[in-house]
């Protein structure tokens, strides 16, 4: 009863609390299992971190130029060991998951190559980076096309027109692992190396590249594992384990990370500049925690997709499939249901809990979006966050919580906002 007062001085009613109570009953077993993958990647990253011999010594700043940066260039070893990849790049100047997504892109295309993608449409920051939508710098700009081939109907992968699409000018595939604002299923690693077998089958030489935001840790094997050449992330999102103030990684062949360190840097400079400006630190000390602090948002995910399900609405994944990244999408179907339930993410927050999210014109969007994040790192997505589109169908993308309990509370506050504004019943 202790416990439960405590929720409801929080604002949370005794209905809507004894609800997801009795969800949570029937998520024992698995969560369970979750806790066995975070185990096993815990083990990872510490085995990684001891083959390096990571010590005190690399947790110091360094500034201007960054040469001889011992902090950074054992951490990417780390990095490179984890993901099983030749090299990697780990650093505060990848600015966000969409640049370093970018860095990626345009390192390895040149003019009159072809990138494809085979999973339909990229996250909409990334229209812009190819030139769907028009923009200054844009891949387009440089004479680099673009080929998409949309999923099936019923999410599968259509192999006939993605053999059709590819051809002498294919230079690289991009795989967006995770659904970005679609209502389609994310994809497993295990989809994904059927995806890179059947394309390097046709064209050995093409890069794969996968957008992996989301998505680490949360199988024990990553893309890398499976024949990805590169895996692009964010450090404010899993591995980052709520710890990094900033920052993005690229793993992969070390042929296509020295090109990605020439155009980050400069040619001819590549991974021997960059400063790690006292943050290092956070960066090591994040990625060792990402593990469990991922299996807490892959909890919240689970749970937020049992409470709605069994409230009528629509979820991805639903509440029994298997997971392969920490978002859930809630389709309410009417602004008013979104906006409340942000509403309730906002208000669960340690930071700006007492601000009311607005939908906005956020740049790089092709329409107004609402964004709840009371976050400890400005717009941390391992954080307990939300957003959406104010579009058709109204589906809301719900992520992270630096720990279960919060991740709970969250939940449970969006259902209290739906409740009180009447667009729910218990």
């Amino acid at each position: 009863m202790e416990i439960e007062n405590m929720y409801q001085s929080m604002g949370i009613s005794k209905e809507v609390y004894n609800f997801g109570k009795e969800i949570l009953e029937g998520l024992k077993e698995r969560f369970e299992k979750i806790d066995e993958v975070a185990e096993y990647n815990q083990m990872k990253v510490l085995n990684a971190m001891q083959e390096c011999k990571v010590s005190d010594v690399h947790f110091a700043a360094t500034t201007g130029y960054g040469y001889n940066d011992l902090g950074r260039d054992t951490l990417e070893e780390v990095y490179a060991k984890v993901f099983h990849t030749e090299d990697a790049i780990v650093r505060p100047q990848l600015v966000s998951g969409t640049h370093a997504l970018a860095v990626a892109l345009s390192s390895q295309l040149r003019p009159g190559d072809e990138l494809l993608s085979p999973v339909g449409k990229p996250y909409d920051t990334l229209e812009e980076v190819i030139g769907i939508r028009e923009s200054v710098g844009s891949l387009a700009e440089y004479g680099i096309k673009y080929r998409q081939v949309d999923l099936l109907e019923d999410g599968s992968f259509d192999w006939e027109n993605i053999r059709k699409a590819i051809n002498e000018k294919t230079k690289m595939v991009t795989i967006q692992r995770s659904k970005g604002y679609q209502t389609r299923p994310t994809l497993s690693v295990a989809r994904i190396a059927e995806l890179i077998k059947f394309v390097k089958e046709i064209k050995p030489d093409v890069i794969c590249m996968v957008d992996n935001c989301y998505g680490e840790f949360v199988e024990t094997i990553e893309p890398t594992d499976v024949g990805a050449d590169m895996c692009v992330g964010s450090l404010i999102k899993n591995p980052g384990g709520g710890l990094a103030p900033i920052g993005g990684y690229i793993v992969g062949r070390k042929d296509c990370i020295e090109r990605a360190a020439a155009r980050l840097t400069s040619p001819g400079l590549g991974k021997e500049v960059g400063a790690s400006l006292g943050v290092i630190s956070s960066f090591y000390q994040g990625f060792f925690l990402a593990p469990t602090v991922t299996a807490g948002a892959l909890k919240g995910a689970i749970f937020a997709a049992n409470v709605y399900e069994k409230l009528g609405f629509a979820v991805v994944p639903n509440g029994t499939e298997s997971r392969h990244d920490i978002i859930q999408t809630v389709t309410l179907g009417t602004p008013e249901g979104v906006i409340e339930f942000c509403k309730g993410i906002q208000a669960a927050a340690p930071v700006d809990s007492y601000v009311v999210p607005e939908p906005w014109a956020m740049p790089g969007y092709d329409s107004d979006v609402i964004m709840a994040a009371g976050a400890f790192v400005q717009g941390s997505s391992i954080e307990l966050s939300a957003d959406a589109p104010i579009k058709p169908p109204y589906a809301v993308y719900f992520q992270g919580g630096l720990t279960w309990n919060h991740a709970k509370f969250g939940i449970l506050m969006s259902l209290q906002k739906l409740v009180e504004a009447k667009i729910v019943t218990l």
